[in-house]
């Protein structure tokens, strides 16, 4: 079970509305862009992550994912890797079998923050593929333009867009399954390094509505040690 956050505008608020959903309920974040480690405020990890796993010229284990994967307070985190930021990952299937059989990571939910490049095949198999937008004439052409499948949209609101809510679905033909709004708390949060211990209000709400969507984790999961001290900003 896992789900897909991207977009196709930078700057957009993908790589944020994925930590959201991972911290909300205490999932598993997978970065595909690199950014994770800095809008969750931990230090860079080290050594291979998934680009790497997808780089391998061999087929490594499914679960050989898993091993790559560091236990944050509030969420798991899978990092980018060794390879460039900016630089396509291969073997994007081999991705898309090992989320979409639903054995790794104990049951738990799997968010894959793609930014800017989302791999089709993922998409494909994606219980939820969701386009993290603003309401701007230029990011609705450019996904009317793309040829990935998107399930749902996740919008970010921003005073002053002529575009509306319904507007924004008849483009794309998706429903709004959550808002963001433009909240200087987000903002401060990520700067200060401090969103995995307190997030904002605008977000948690946005993940609740999200997470709704899909079943619930496994109950090992629920029944969890490290529930969070933090609540919604």
């Amino acid at each position: 079970m896992f789900t897909l956050c991207w977009s196709v505008k930078g700057g957009s608020g993908t790589s944020v509305v994925a930590a959201a959903l991972a911290l909300q309920r205490n999932g598993v974040l997978i970065d595909l862009e690199g950014e994770s480690p800095a809008v969750l405020g931990v230090p860079e990890p080290i050594g291979p992550g998934v680009a790497d796993w997808l780089n391998a010229s061999t087929p490594p284990e499914a679960t050989a994912l898993e091993r790559l994967a560091t236990e944050l307070e509030y969420a798991t985190l899978v990092h980018r890797g060794t390879a460039a930021a900016g630089t396509p990952l291969p073997n994007p299937s081999r991705l898309a079998t090992a989320l979409s059989s639903g054995r790794l990571f104990g049951g738990r939910h799997v968010i894959v923050d793609a930014g800017c490049s989302p791999p089709p095949l993922c998409a494909q198999e994606a219980d939820q593929s969701l386009i993290v937008l603003r309401p701007c004439y230029l990011a609705l052409r450019r996904a009317v333009q793309s040829d990935v499948r998107v399930t749902g949209i996740v919008l970010v609101k921003e005073p002053g867009r002529a575009l509306t809510d319904v507007e924004v679905e008849r483009v794309i033909g998706v429903p709004i399954v959550a808002t963001v709004l433009v909240d200087p708390d987000v903002a401060r949060a990520v700067d200060a390094g401090l969103l995995a211990l307190r997030l904002p209000k605008t977000l948690a709400r946005a993940a609740d509505k999200v997470l709704a969507r899909l079943p619930a984790p496994s109950l090992a999961y629920l029944d969890r040690s490290a529930e969070p001290s933090w609540t919604a900003a």
